[in-house]
């Protein structure tokens, strides 16, 4: 038997543009390149929208999302069995929801379990049994694993939990080699197109910042169910000629370089990966100040500028001044560039490794 366990990643599906999913893949995919064995078992569709190593051996349940409702059985039964065939020794859940399947179907096989929570603790995402999936995961799970350390200090003081970790997202690519040159009139926002990313109060915001600077641009990119509703929000405020909305896409590198300023406007965030991404490039960073995640992420405030989430002028305000002040953009951009380095994934993986070694190190203190 290796001396390093054999993992397995349980997530819902890798097949969708999300931080979760993608987090899941970088992750996988370096401890792969150190030698561990990796499976990911994905609950439905074998397909991924992130590239795996070819060590990484991806699998899934079922071919499409099923109700777990009527097939609760067959998915714990359909778990249990993979453990079993591939001899996993640590079983990695990608949302603590999963533990609901996880704790009946590990029963009596010996796997060490460890819970990976990506989003915040106030947020059940409109789902009650979140909250008794997390007691079941902080009692159950040899760890759990949160993103930030204000996160697991909320899960500390709501559960009495001992066992919960912090473990940043790590940059999801290498570090470029130059920071965008920044020459362009071009802003860059990056997330699903739903409520929680507050893409309805940066047209607000922008529609502010256009007045003052008709001659920039705002890029929005990603796809969900409120790009209708943004659209009609957007043409509704006079801004058609100065802001696209643009669909996701795997690689965002050229968009990035072609940027000159990065935008926020989350309400709420389990971490910001996309803070990450853009500080890499160097580009200055506005970001609402989320009950977790940007702040932690940003050095508080030393490595890009924060506003009060939920407030269009306030954001606004911080873009107008950024742009009005390139001095003050251009002492961000390599502040951003030295605090990204701090998520490189190998440093990340090294946190990881201690974790499946049964060392309880200390959390990350990004």
């Amino acid at each position: 038997m290796s001396a390093k366990p054999t993992l397995c990643f349980l997530t819902g599906t890798l097949n969708a543009f999300a931080g979760a999913e993608r987090m899941t893949a970088v992750i996988a995919n370096e401890l792969a390149r150190r030698g561990y064995t990796v499976h990911i078992l994905s609950l439905w569709d074998a397909a991924s929208c992130f590239e795996l190593e070819p060590t990484v051996r991806h699998d899934a349940l079922f071919a499409q999302r099923p109700s777990f409702k009527t097939r609760f059985l067959s998915t714990v039964l359909g778990i249990r069995r993979y453990l079993k065939r591939h001899r996993i020794d640590v079983l990695i859940e990608v949302d603590t929801m999963l533990t609901l399947f996880t704790l009946p179907a590990c029963m009596g096989l010996g796997v060490r379990r460890i819970a990976w929570e990506h989003c915040n603790y106030d947020q059940d995402l409109g789902r009650r049994v979140r909250r008794l999936a997390r007691r079941l995961a902080v009692r159950t799970c040899e760890h759990v694993v949160v993103l930030t350390q204000r996160d697991r200090e909320k899960w500390e003081r709501a559960l009495g939990a001992r066992n919960v970790v912090a473990i940043p997202n790590a940059l999801p690519f290498a570090m470029p080699a130059e920071p965008a040159p920044r020459t362009s009139k071009v802003a860059l926002a990056v997330g699903r197109l739903t409520y929680a990313k507050g893409f309805d109060v940066l047209l607000d915001a922008w529609a502010i910042v256009a007045r003052q600077y008709p001659d920039w641009r705002l890029d929005i990119v990603g796809d969900g169910e409120l790009r209708d509703a943004l659209l009609a929000q957007r043409d509704r405020l006079g801004l058609s000629q100065c802001v696209r909305l643009l669909p996701t896409r795997q690689d965002l590198s050229e968009l990035y370089r072609g940027a000159s300023l990065f935008c926020l406007s989350s309400r709420y965030e389990g971490f910001g990966l996309v803070l990450i991404e853009a500080m890499a490039y160097g580009l200055p960073v506005v970001a609402t100040d989320c009950e977790t995640g940007p702040r932690e992420v940003l050095a508080n405030g030393l490595a890009g500028i924060l506003v009060p989430a939920r407030k269009s002028e306030a954001l606004a305000d911080a873009v107008c001044r950024t742009i009005g002040s390139p001095g003050r953009a251009g002492a961000l951009s390599p502040s951003a560039r030295q605090r990204a380095k701090r998520f490189d994934v190998g440093a990340i993986a090294e946190h990881w490794q201690r974790l499946l070694g049964c060392q309880r190190g200390p959390s990350i203190e990004p």
